[in-house]
């Protein structure tokens, strides 16, 4: 069977891996004339396995004056004349239960086990260099009552197999000296050691390579206008070329799938959550972190990728506003030199990036098939696409296999 898989970032490509190994024909096409060039260049480069809580759960509403008021603030909700952006954050709002939370939060646990669980041996089977490390990951909070929160999450998590520590302050430090500077900022923090960091841009272009050899067909630099659909089943892609025939197709266009879901009659609760992130060379002589921290505080990331470390942050609710604000950028290189340290030449030397996170309201994505035959989904990963990028490939490769499911797929089911 022919598929077409629509979006050649980290979804897209793992989509295409798992269905060329069990044996489709499969054809990747993409807007941009590379790979890996949307959310997946530049991203937080953390491997959260352990770390997938939604962001709509209740403490949410205390914040709700700080998203639309204060432009500083790490989640900022930028209003437009847009509907699809009120309504998004309605249905958002209705997810921020407690209830809701824990059931997505017991659902993404599963899928990024099953990610863990076939990334790992990917990379390792695919010789594929990307600075991959599994060196735990430390989450850092500010007061009591965030780290309170977090005690309670680390209790739920552990019930769903999660291995997680809560640490003092002191042994924050002893963890990640890193962090010696910063000490008095913090509380206290959590400790996952099974998650990881790599590099998503790298393993991106070498994951593509790999498959090039063994027939998949790229089709980069080339616009899919809409999708045709013929007496309710999938009938093939008009682009800006010629159109692409294929008996079944995988949208995973990332947040630009909602509007070619709707050519074919599909409405995706997809929005863009734009975030930034910049990367830093470790001096010579310095010492980079020896884990993935979190800052709750600032809701900034830093991932060590051999020589460098990526320092990525904030979500606003602004569309596809491509500009990169210096603001954020200084903000993102304070954060650096504050909290772990890291001095860097802001003229030259951090590679500024902004990316559109395809979210969900509940933060659960969208993956397998759809009321077209034929046609499959696989979006709406929100900020964690990196980390459930294989599983959810799996998910979408046992669905036109039509056979038994690796795990539950029910709560990804378009709906």
């Amino acid at each position: 069977m022919r598929v077409l898989v629509i979006g050649a970032g980290v979804i897209g490509l793992t989509t295409a891996y798992f269905l060329q190994r069990d044996g489709f024909e499969v054809t990747v096409i993409d807007r941009e004339d590379g790979v890996g060039r949307g959310a997946s260049g530049g991203n937080g480069a953390q491997l959260s396995y352990s770390y997938v809580a939604p962001l709509a759960e209740p403490s949410v509403l205390a914040k709700l004056p700080s998203l639309l008021l204060a432009h500083d603030s790490p989640l900022v909700f930028r209003p437009r004349l847009d509907p699809a952006q009120w309504l998004w954050g309605l249905r958002f709002l209705a997810a921020a239960t407690r209830e809701r939370a824990r059931s997505t939060t017991a659902a993404l646990l599963e899928l990024a086990f099953l990610s863990r669980d076939l990334i790992e041996p990917l990379i390792a089977d695919e010789s594929i260099a990307c600075d991959f490390r599994r060196g735990g990951k430390l989450v850092v909070y500010p007061d009591e009552a965030s780290f309170a929160a977090a005690r309670a999450q680390v209790e739920y998590q552990a019930t769903l197999g999660c291995e997680q520590m809560l640490l003092s302050r002191a042994m924050c430090v002893g963890r990640e000296p890193a962090l010696a500077g910063y000490a008095e900022r913090i509380v206290g923090g959590v400790w996952t050691p099974s998650d990881a960091a790599a590099d998503c841009a790298a393993f991106c272009e070498q994951l593509a390579d790999r498959l090039r050899g063994r027939g998949v067909r790229f089709e980069l630099g080339r616009e899919v206008k809409s999708l045709r659909v013929r007496d309710g089943r999938f009938d093939g892609a008009d682009t800006d070329g010629d159109p692409l025939a294929a008996e079944a197709c995988v949208l995973a266009a990332g947040s630009h799938a909602p509007r070619l879901a709707r050519s074919a009659g599909l409405r995706l609760p997809i929005y863009p959550l734009k975030g930034y992130a910049i990367t830093l060379p470790v001096p010579r002589g310095a010492r980079p972190p020896g884990c993935s921290i979190t800052d709750i505080r600032r809701k900034v990331v830093f991932a060590p990728l051999g020589a460098r470390v990526r320092v990525a942050g904030f979500v606003e609710m602004a569309g596809h506003d491509p500009r990169i604000p210096q603001a954020r950028i200084d903000a993102l290189a304070a954060a650096a030199r504050e909290v772990i340290g890291l001095r860097a030449d802001l003229r030259t030397e951090l590679q500024p990036w902004c990316g559109f996170r395809p979210a969900t309201p509940s933060g659960l994505p969208i993956i397998g098939a759809t009321p077209i035959e034929g046609l499959y989904l696989n979006v709406g990963h929100g900020t964690l696409g990196w980390t459930l990028a294989a599983g959810s490939a799996r998910l979408v490769a046992d669905a036109l296999a039509r056979g038994e499911p690796t795990i539950d797929p029910r709560p990804f089911a378009y709906d």
